[in-house]
């Protein structure tokens, strides 16, 4: 089993904190301190789910959160920067086309190993990166 780990950019860690990071400061400022732990608790909850996004190849399977997408129905990678909603945490995305139109975005930090993987159990993988 192989492990790659999201590529995470740094404006959306600032994101995060600059939008529920104002009620924390806030609430321990006017003393409502219910206020400040539940905003601290969602930062903290975002940024444990950021940082577990991770991209696992298993034998012949690669396995996204909750996708499974058999690595020889892989037709197709290239580089996107799509903003929508995925299991990727930075906006430098490679998409994985599959099976006849599925389409999913990712962000692996090594992406350079990780296609190579893919490449290992599918030659066939058109890559344009």
């Amino acid at each position: 089993m192989k492990v790659y780990k999201s590529k995470v950019d740094w404006w959306l860690i600032a994101l995060i904190v600059g939008i529920f990071g104002y009620p924390v400061i806030d609430g321990i400022l006017e003393k409502q301190y219910i206020v400040s732990l539940v905003f601290f608790i969602i930062i903290s909850v975002l940024m444990w789910l950021i940082h577990s996004i991770k991209y696992k190849i298993v034998g012949e399977v690669l396995i996204l959160w909750i996708y499974k997408i058999e690595i020889k129905t892989i037709k197709r990678i290239y580089k996107t920067t799509i903003p929508l909603s995925s299991p990727a945490a930075s906006l430098d995305r490679i998409a994985i086309v599959y099976n006849k139109y599925d389409e999913i975005y990712i962000s692996p930090k090594n992406r350079e190993d990780f296609i190579k993987e893919l490449l290992k159990i599918n030659s066939d993988i058109i890559v344009d990166v």
